[in-house]
């Protein structure tokens, strides 16, 4: 975990140990590429149901003392632990994604990310392909992420609540794909979505921070 992204996270104790994150920007901010509509759903409907589903299922055990990231790993390979890890995973990957854009954002990176992409990818536009490709070539509901796996900036996908952390890698941003995340604004147009989350919405800022945390 990220120390630049630990502060966003969720604070174990309590008797509900985890809440829900509130957004770092108001929820009109990313109008006109993602509606307030869709973030008062998407952040105040989805993201508070699995904060509601995890504090149900860990209560009384010993995960309700854990932190989030630990609450993930410890249930990831634990077939009977499915619905805690479905939940606590789709918590982050949400707080993860909402830090993944800004107000004013989009365009090619700066910074040493930048440096990166080029040996790693051959440059922007051959990310942004490969960024693309791996958003709409999920299939069903997922995610598609820009990770550092064994050194190398790589560009992966995963699908339903599944995330990089569970595999080793170490994400640096993230694109929700499921459709509650873009249909009131693109109904079924994903690679519209796509498009505007690369070029007009995605914080390049927070995968700097990541990369160097």
């Amino acid at each position: 975990m990220s120390k630049a992204f630990a502060a966003t996270q969720p604070a174990a104790g309590g008797s509900m140990p985890f809440t829900l994150p509130e957004l770092p920007y108001a929820q009109n901010a990313l109008e006109p590429h993602i509606s307030a509509n869709t973030l008062s759903f998407h952040h105040g409907k989805h993201h508070q149901a699995y904060v509601t589903n995890l504090n149900n299922l860990v209560k009384d055990t010993p995960l309700a003392s854990a932190s989030l990231e630990q609450v993930i790993m410890e249930s990831a390979k634990d077939p009977a632990k499915a619905g805690i890890f479905n939940n606590a995973a789709q918590i982050w990957n949400h707080t993860f994604y909402w830090h993944s854009m800004k107000p004013n954002g989009g365009g090619a990176p700066k910074d040493d990310i930048a440096k990166r992409i080029d040996p790693d990818f051959g440059g922007y536009d051959q990310f942004k392909e490969a960024f693309k490709q791996a958003g709409a070539t999920q299939f069903g509901s997922g995610w598609a992420w820009l990770v550092l796996d064994g050194g190398k900036l790589k560009v992966t996908k995963t699908p339903n609540a599944d995330l990089p952390m569970a595999h080793g890698q170490k994400a640096l941003l993230t694109m929700d794909v499921w459709e509650h995340a873009y249909y009131l604004d693109y109904q079924n147009k994903r690679p519209d979505y796509i498009a505007t989350f690369l070029d007009k919405l995605v914080n390049w800022e927070f995968a700097e921070r990541n990369l160097q945390g």
